[in-house]
């Protein structure tokens, strides 16, 4: 009745945290898409990091040599 138990337990872990994930991409998803392409909404603004203090990836380009 133990290994039942927490082979019910394990399940129902992994199903309500596939239930959540899908919860939060859904929402994310339509917060993404409330507004149309091109308009923008006049609260909440998104600060823009710069190239030179990006925090992730080269900050300029990289050149391809032959």
């Amino acid at each position: 009745m133990n290994a039942f138990v927490t082979a019910l337990y394990r399940a129902a872990t992994c199903a309500s945290a596939a239930a959540l994930i899908t919860v939060v991409l859904g929402l994310a998803f339509v917060q993404s898409t409330t507004m149309a392409p091109g308009v923008h909404a006049g609260t909440g603004h998104i600060v823009a990091l710069s190239s030179e203090h990006a925090w992730f990836g080269q900050p300029q380009p990289a050149v391809l040599v032959d």
